[in-house]
């Protein structure tokens, strides 16, 4: 009789692109939501917690085709209906679903904004991971230019709140008129040509005055020796776009005059540089000068899928990279308006504009530049020293919990007392609490500060070490003022 195999286990690794969170890293994130949050709160925005898969027909250009169905979205088709449903590739195509779906019972406009994962079905890399968190603000039902200059008021708190200070970050607004503008100027109205125009403007920080040139005529040779062939475009045609890339100004002002000529005559040019004149007077008037809030005619972000102004958020300070070279952090956060989104389900253009910070990028550059703890602390760790006394042991914590400080009892094997104390330090708690029989009889419990004990064991001398005792004998009664008093010294709140 042939051998049955035997089912292989399981291997324990997570699917390529994505990870796991642990700890600080979850609390440290829920923290910055919450600071977060509590903006878009201030600023009358209400929550929104739209369901996690949508039909990929709401996903709008990532429809599943039939050579590769799960084009850019993690996909799946209902056996009853047929149906194809995806998990959510980002906040604003179910917010567009939403409007659509409840336009009747939503006022107008409407305020919301969300919070949570996203998926996307993309080549992984070096920090891109294919599930991520995403921290959105929109404004869906007004054309009101105050719109798009509440966003960025609001986004500049928000960067603040969480710990970026002024001078730290800049946002940048353009607008996609402006730049639809230049291309009339220009006589382009093929749209392939002008997608090969919006291209090569994309890569003006790469390549500069010299390189965008080259690009807009016949072509030119990159850094590899490759030839890259241009877009075609004589001299004359090709100037309004340096015009364009070149027109920052000392201050808004003088960058808005310089738009002012770079779109010349064209009606949709004008109309996007009166925009941004709006919204600099709107938010010069709130207090948000160039030094926080600034006009770029260099912001190009997504030109294809924004209708109107256009905005990011770029963290200005320098971080070394993984070879030890300086750099500026870069992008945190960007958003605009896209009037065309939510017509694709209603038949009606409905103005829209919205903002989404990228969460795990901010976390990194606060990480960067030590505004956040890289490690969080543990619990209070009551131990055991007579199992049949755990009633008692969980009074302890009970006590210590009722007034707010994080405990638990050790619920190990208590033999060992030693890996009762291992078990503290790895769980980074600050304090343990230890109670035997003696201490019992006596009333008292020995408090022991682990973060002052490792100080001491890594740096101090002998006798420091007899000068700086780690653990106290306290009365019972004591023992929450004298932990409290613990971790206040060590600047830690006591709800931990």
């Amino acid at each position: 009789m042939a051998k049955v195999k035997k089912t292989p286990r399981p291997k324990a690794e997570t699917p390529k692109g994505f990870r796991d969170y642990f700890g600080a890293e979850v609390t440290g994130r829920a923290d910055m939501l919450r600071k977060i949050a509590g903006v878009y709160h201030r600023y009358g925005f209400d929550a929104l917690e739209s369901s996690a898969v949508e039909t990929v027909e709401a996903l709008g250009k990532f429809l599943p085709d039939v050579d590769r169905p799960n084009e850019g979205v993690f996909a799946w088709q209902e056996e009853d209906d047929g149906k194809w449903l995806a998990l959510r590739y980002d906040l604003t195509a179910p917010l567009a679903r939403v409007y659509a779906q409840h336009r009747n019972d939503l006022p107008t406009p409407y305020r919301r904004y969300a919070m949570g994962p996203v998926w996307r079905n993309e080549k992984p890399g070096p920090g891109r991971f294919r599930q991520f968190y995403q921290c959105d603000a929109d404004t869906v039902g007004t054309a009101s230019p105050a719109a798009d200059a509440e966003i960025c008021a609001m986004l500049a708190d928000c960067l603040e709140e969480v710990g970026i200070p002024r001078g730290d970050y800049i946002v940048r607004i353009n607008n996609r008129k402006v730049l639809n503008g230049v291309l009339e100027t220009m006589g382009v109205s093929d749209e392939g040509q002008a997608a090969d125009v919006l291209r090569t403007i994309d890569k003006f920080d790469k390549v500069g005055e010299a390189g965008v040139r080259e690009l807009l005529g016949k072509g030119r040779l990159d850094a590899s020796g490759a030839y890259i062939d241009g877009v075609g475009l004589n001299d004359a045609q090709a100037e309004p776009v340096i015009a364009f890339l070149t027109s920052k100004g000392a201050g808004n002002t003088e960058t808005l005059a310089n738009l002012r000529g770079a779109v010349g005559e064209s009606a949709i040019g004008v109309e996007g540089v009166d925009e941004l004149e709006q919204i600099a007077a709107l938010l010069e008037a709130q207090g948000y000068g160039p030094d926080r809030i600034v006009i770029d005619p260099s912001v190009v972000r997504g030109l294809g899928y924004y209708t109107g102004p256009v905005f990011e958020a770029e963290l200005t300070f320098e971080i070394t990279d993984e070879k030890g070279r300086p750099r500026q952090f870069g992008s945190v956060a960007g958003g605009g308006r896209y009037d065309d989104l939510v017509k694709r389900f209603t038949g009606q253009a409905v103005p829209a504009t919205g903002v989404s910070i990228g969460v795990d990028r901010l976390l990194a550059a606060l990480h960067a530049k030590g505004r956040v703890e890289s490690e969080a602390h543990g619990p209070v760790v009551v131990t055991v020293m007579d199992r049949e006394r755990m009633a008692e042991y969980q009074a302890m914590v009970g006590e210590l919990r009722r007034e707010g400080i994080r405990a638990e009892v050790y619920l190990g094997n208590p033999k060992n007392f030693g890996n009762q104390l291992k078990y503290a330090d790895k769980r980074q708690s600050p304090v343990a609490v230890i109670e035997g029989a003696e201490e019992k009889e006596r009333g008292v419990v020995q408090i022991k500060d682990l973060i002052l004990g490792a100080q001491i064991a890594q740096n101090a001398t002998l006798e420091e070490w007899k000068d700086r005792p780690s653990q106290y004998e306290v009365p019972r009664d004591q023992m929450v003022a004298k932990i409290r008093d613990i971790l206040s010294e060590h600047g830690l709140s006591e709800a931990l």
